[in-house]
């Protein structure tokens, strides 16, 4: 395992040959290997980012999105870079997915990368938010006063998205400014 200090080339070989796994016909070796990657953790997020973004179909998509998940805090910043950089929009779709699955370690994060010029990113780190729901709710809400108008524009549509989770919110803070 690459966490007993073995080698860096072993530990590398290791991650990719687990990474190769998470599209093994077996849905047994397939969980194995998000358990194992899970347990890696940092070392593994880059070789997983890559192998989304690399993947030719959605199954090893969505396995290297939930060992991403499964790795939670240390893959955050690296999968929301990996947004900004790559413009697919199913590479997004998943990492959206996989940040939501994180919660609420990734909420302070997913609002600040919506200061981003682009609006398909804060498209989809706006749906990480609410895949996250009720726990965004009121750090979302304290962004309604934020000093940049795209943070206050979408911490308000997500508000909006996420139904009435998040409406009521909007609904007392504009009775407040009346």
């Amino acid at each position: 395992m690459v966490n007993e200090g073995g080698n860096t080339e072993t530990a590398h070989e290791e991650i990719q040959d687990l990474v190769s796994a998470l599209a093994d016909p077996s849905v047994d070796r397939r969980h194995e290997a998000v358990s194992a990657l899970k347990s890696i953790g940092e070392p593994a997020v880059p070789v997983l980012i890559l192998a989304m973004a690399e993947a030719h179909d959605n199954d090893r998509r969505w396995y290297a999105a939930i060992a991403l998940s499964r790795i939670g805090v240390p893959a955050i910043a690296p999968l929301i870079a990996a947004m900004k950089a790559n413009t697919s929009p199913l590479f997004r779709k998943y990492a959206a997915a996989s940040l939501g699955e994180i919660g609420v370690p990734a909420i302070e994060a997913l609002i600040d990368g919506m200061e981003s010029d682009d609006p398909a990113l804060r498209g989809f780190l706006s749906q990480a938010l609410c895949r996250i729901g009720k726990p965004a709710v009121e750090p979302l809400t304290r962004r309604l006063g934020d000093s940049s108008q795209i943070i206050r524009q979408c911490a308000t549509l997500t508000l909006w998205q996420m139904g009435e989770t998040g409406l009521s919110t909007i609904i007392e803070k504009m009775q407040d400014e009346e």
